[in-house]
């Protein structure tokens, strides 16, 4: 059996290399395939939806969703209580990414705070991905215009192993002032399980508290 599937195989590269020769309109014809998928795939836009819930030690509970939409270089997103209760903020930015084995994306952005907090804020969201490794991080400063002493980076970091598809594992940090806390950084650790298009991660801030804080967050992508 080893010998006639090595024969197999010679004479499929014979017949591949005698088509190349003979045909010079195929490349050409592939290229234009690969045109007409890199032209429809830009057309395509993919959205996302997720809603972080917050389970707070001595401060109220709350729910912080986001939505985000992208079509091509751009990116859309709107966020609710993430920089304050009661605030939204909706932002533009403009997609960048590469690499194969070590692949790469970033999206600076700006946004338009309204609601409790008012302002404008620069920001970005990028990850950098390699094997089993994904290093992820977003991040925003607010220029607040009701009250310039109220300036503030917030900042979400993850590093995540994902031995699997549907499960990963890993740290994370977080700067906020939405709620109150001791820590200038909190950090602690995330169990991630993803099933198709759906993903379900709890985190754990400052597990070395007798009450830490902890975050369920439920995200779709379509």
């Amino acid at each position: 059996m080893r010998t006639v599937a090595i024969i197999l195989l010679l004479l499929v590269f014979c017949a591949g290399n005698s088509l190349s020769q003979t045909t010079t309109n195929v490349p050409a014809a592939t290229n234009a395939s690969r045109l007409v998928v890199d032209a429809e795939a830009e057309k395509d836009w993919s959205f996302s939806a997720s809603v972080y819930t917050y389970i707070v030690p001595d401060d109220s509970d709350y729910a912080q969703p986001t939505i985000t939409a992208d079509h091509g270089w751009l990116h859309l997103e709107a966020r609710y209580n993430y920089e304050a209760l009661e605030t939204g903020s909706v932002w533009v930015g403009y997609n960048f990414g590469g690499g194969e084995k070590l692949s790469w994306e970033l999206t600076p952005m700006l946004g338009g705070v309204l609601g409790d907090t008012t302002g404008i804020a620069p920001g970005y969201r990028g990850s950098v991905s390699w094997w089993w490794l994904e290093l992820y991080s977003e991040g925003e400063y607010v220029f607040d215009t009701g009250d310039s002493s109220d300036n503030f980076f917030y900042n979400w970091s993850e590093l995540t192993v994902s031995p699997v598809d549907w499960f990963s594992f890993g740290m994370v940090t977080q700067r906020t002032r939405v709620y109150e806390t001791d820590r200038e950084i909190q950090r602690g650790f995330l169990v991630g399980f993803s099933y198709k298009a759906l993903d379900l991660t709890t985190y754990v801030f400052n597990p070395d508290d007798s009450d830490p804080t902890v975050v369920i967050a439920v995200a779709l992508s379509f």
